[in-house]
């Protein structure tokens, strides 16, 4: 396990979000100006750490966040850590993909040696009941009280692991909560050099189908169709869909004759994905269905993000999909 060390030089990334939003005629929007809030608010707070802070371009609402977005906070984190020395990173991020963000930094980051936390919060800062200078005092404070490498979330006095979390409620001091997903896949013995956090990478195209009965394969062939080179297909249960249905089974064994991964989650709060157990999952298996195991929606997303945009070639990405690499899997 990693050495958990007190921050003593912590740079705060404003990617914009609820927590520095303002009014504006068509409703809340992120605002310039943040950081001279944060300092009047923290000032004469105790065992704050110095920080610095650093306002993202453009500012956004995190419902408009992108893997290329992704790119440019990967590359400010590298730049406040390896450039600038400094030994934490806090990111200020809407709640709305915080979990998205916090997962795909995990795999984006892997191998960097200095904790990196996400915070937000769901109310404006400044506004009554507000939780964002909680939020933001709390996390800077687990920063100086020592955090290991690695990314996590952080809200309401909770830190929580990036690739078990989602956002669950859109009211309340507590939007995110960890599922109960279960693990036991081995973990990767060398970590290919591509994935190395200081490897610049493409941002990928990855498609999300979530199967409801009577689901068929007009829509599968269109997301496949689409230029998508991954496709997560949220199944029922331990890993289930139409296996009764020759042409959906078709569609998914054309995918992956022409390169496309398609890796199977469960739509299932609880639990994960065992393509073997039922006959309905183990033909997806036999047309080069991956198992996702027990990742989430935003760690499959976040994961292939990685593997796909790191260039590596297709049979080692359906490789390491099953394998975990850093405790998507465990």
């Amino acid at each position: 396990m990693a050495t958990a060390h007190p921050a003593r030089n912590i740079m705060v990334l404003y990617t914009g979000g609820t927590i520095g939003m303002q009014a504006s005629a068509n409703g809340l929007t992120p605002a310039s100006g943040f950081e001279q809030r944060m300092r009047e608010q923290l000032t004469g707070l105790a065992a704050l750490p110095q920080w610095q802070f650093r306002e993202m371009q453009p500012l956004i609402d995190s419902a408009n966040m992108t893997p290329q977005y992704w790119q440019r906070l990967h590359q400010a984190i590298l730049d406040a850590v390896d450039v600038q020395g400094c030994d934490a990173v806090l990111v200020l991020h809407g709640t709305d993909t915080l979990a998205y963000s916090a997962a795909a930094m995990s795999f984006q980051l892997l191998g960097l040696q200095a904790p990196v936390l996400f915070t937000g919060s769901m109310l404006p800062a400044g506004v009554t009941d507000s939780d964002a200078w909680e939020n933001l005092a709390g996390a800077l404070q687990a920063l100086a009280q020592g955090l290991a490498p690695g990314v996590q979330l952080y809200f309401h006095g909770e830190l929580l692991e990036p690739n078990r979390t989602a956002k669950v409620r859109s009211f309340g001091r507590h939007p995110f909560v960890t599922l109960k997903r279960f693990g036991g896949a081995p973990r990767v013995k060398v970590l290919p050099k591509e994935l190395d956090y200081r490897q610049v990478r493409q941002p990928a195209i990855v498609a999300v189908l979530p199967l409801v009965p009577g689901f068929g394969a007009a829509l599968l062939r269109a997301a496949l169709d689409s230029g998508a080179q991954g496709l997560i297909l949220e199944c029922f249960g331990n890993g289930t869909g139409p296996a009764d249905n020759a042409d959906f089974l078709n569609a998914l064994a054309q995918a992956q004759a022409k390169g496309i991964v398609v890796v199977a989650i469960t739509q299932c709060h609880e639990g994960g994905v065992e393509l073997d157990v039922y006959e309905a999952g183990s033909r997806l298996r036999q047309v080069g269905v991956l198992s996702g195991g027990g990742m989430t929606r935003e760690a499959a997303f976040g994961k292939l993000q990685l593997l796909l945009g790191a260039g590596l070639p297709t049979e080692e990405v359906r490789h390491l999909i099953e394998l975990d690499l850093c405790g998507e899997l465990r």
